[in-house]
């Protein structure tokens, strides 16, 4: 059967959603959270492939470096549902967002690629370095102990009693130490749209300890409500706070929030260098569910400025497989 590669439009939320289920069933990524950020976003080309039949059977996205970045990694993302593999959809999907990004004047492509032989040999083929291990970790929710009591002098709050810019300020403090290289948190007001008003963000889940008004360590969760499983987004605590057992505290209080609203399984990826948080994570019930791993790619040496290339058009969106930070 034969297929097309086209940029997206939120009428393909859908079918991106199947997609994404088929091939990464641990993540949270609703129709209703993927058509929001088709609408909203800006700083990314979403591309789709599309059998005969008109069923989507491949998605691929990169992310654009903004104009001041000197020499950027840009990360890119290519997805294709298990049955439909084996059929050159991932190449031309592959293909056709590489394209967008030296376009777009990437230096180098940042890839995370499933820990499958298959899926590693189609990174090498095109040329991209296998890096670092990621870990998805799985946890029952009923059996999640009870909460670690916060320090005295910090005030515990979901995210409904959060000033935004203050967490913003937390989330760009910890989101450059990540040493994957995955998270990035954009401008306030792209972040303002894309992350804190996404359909999937659960603020009554969501996670912080205050110091007066500063965000000093938070979790952020996302949650399908028809699948009753939850992700944590983003787990953080400024530098200044480090060392004090603080992601303990926000992450047990929203684990069991979640358990007490009726949510039966919650996920999360992390480097699997980063010791610290799966410790945290193991004593709250995770287990390693799924690995991955981030791939690297150099298309070009530095010092050479590419020609203004015209980008794809159409929508851009803004989903993550996000990892896991302990700070």
């Amino acid at each position: 059967m034969g297929f097309e590669v086209r940029a997206a439009t939120p009428e393909d939320a859908v079918g991106i959603a199947g997609v994404w289920a088929a091939a990464m069933p641990h993540l949270v990524k609703t129709a209703r959270g993927i058509e929001a950020e088709l609408r909203t976003g800006s700083s990314r080309i979403v591309l789709i492939a599309v059998e005969d039949s008109g069923t989507v059977v491949g998605y691929g996205n990169v992310y654009l470096p903004a104009p001041e970045d000197l020499a950027p990694r840009v990360r890119i993302t290519v997805q294709v549902s298990p049955a439909s593999r084996r059929q050159g959809i991932g190449g031309a999907l592959a293909d056709q967002i590489s394209a967008a990004a030296a376009a777009a004047g990437a230096h180098k492509l940042l890839i995370v690629v499933n820990d499958e032989d298959d899926a590693k040999e189609f990174a090498i083929h095109r040329g991209f370095e296998i890096g670092r291990r990621m870990a998805h970790s799985r946890a029952d929710l009923t059996a999640v102990p009870e909460p670690t009591r916060a320090p005295a002098e910090l005030r515990l709050v979901d995210f409904t009693d959060v000033d935004p810019r203050r967490l913003w300020e937390a989330n760009t403090a910890v989101g450059d130490d990540d040493p994957s290289g995955l998270s990035h948190t954009p401008e306030y007001d792209e972040w303002l749209a894309r992350d804190w008003g996404h359909p999937d963000l659960r603020r009554d889940l969501s996670m912080a300890l205050l110091a007066g008004d500063q965000v000093v360590s938070f979790v952020s969760t996302t949650a399908d409500e028809e699948r009753r499983v939850i992700w944590s987004n983003l787990t953080g605590t400024v530098p200044a706070y480090r060392g004090r057992g603080l992601a303990k505290v926000v992450k047990s209080a929203a684990l069991t929030r979640s358990r007490d609203a009726g949510f039966e399984q919650a996920f999360t990826g992390n480097d699997a260098a980063n010791k610290p948080m799966l410790a945290v994570n193991e004593w709250l019930g995770y287990r390693v569910a799924a690995a991955a791993w981030t791939a690297e790619k150099t298309l070009q040496p530095v010092d050479q400025t590419p020609e203004p290339a015209e980008q794809p058009s159409g929508p851009a969106e803004q989903t993550s497989e996000p990892v896991e930070q302990q700070r």
